[in-house]
């Protein structure tokens, strides 16, 4: 067995944390028992890369927590995580797709918040941030992502 440096595990358990997290976004029919293991694989991850990341790895750590508490239908926690991640990217510079998504989270925990009005604020906003992202596919990505949002889905 390979041994790996205090660093090297963390960076570990955060991508795999991350990973698992984003297959249970993805499962058709998930339980009680997938839900709260989506939790908790997701704080996993964001711990993780607190302990060895940089702000762009605690933006997206932040993000994937908003976007499984709205997916649960959990607004308040889907908001603050949300807002957690769209200040470290104001804060940090980060811009690009990540910018893009953190205010895709906050609409989005907006949406399950019921407040139409400030998801079409953040949406709007979203949508500005996505001309600035570079690569073709990722703006189609998230494009088709920050869609879904006008289709009242939460995951």
């Amino acid at each position: 067995m390979e041994k790996l440096t205090l660093k090297e595990w963390h960076r570990k358990q955060a991508v795999d944390n991350f990973n698992k997290t984003w297959d249970l976004i993805e499962k058709k029919d998930r339980t009680n028992e997938n839900d709260l293991e989506m939790i908790h694989t997701a704080h996993a991850s964001r711990f993780h890369w607190g302990q060895i990341g940089e702000p762009l790895h605690f933006a997206r750590g932040e993000w994937q927590l908003s976007r499984v508490y709205s997916i649960l239908n959990m607004s308040e926690s889907a908001m603050f995580h949300g807002k957690q991640s769209l200040e470290l990217c104001l804060e940090h510079s980060i811009a690009d797709f990540d910018l893009a998504f953190a205010y895709e989270a906050v609409a989005r925990a907006y949406l399950v918040k019921e407040d139409e009005a400030s998801m079409e604020e953040f949406y709007n906003l979203a949508l500005q941030a996505a001309q600035q992202i570079l690569k073709k596919e990722d703006k189609e990505y998230f494009i088709s992502e920050l869609n879904s949002i006008k289709l009242g889905s939460r995951t």
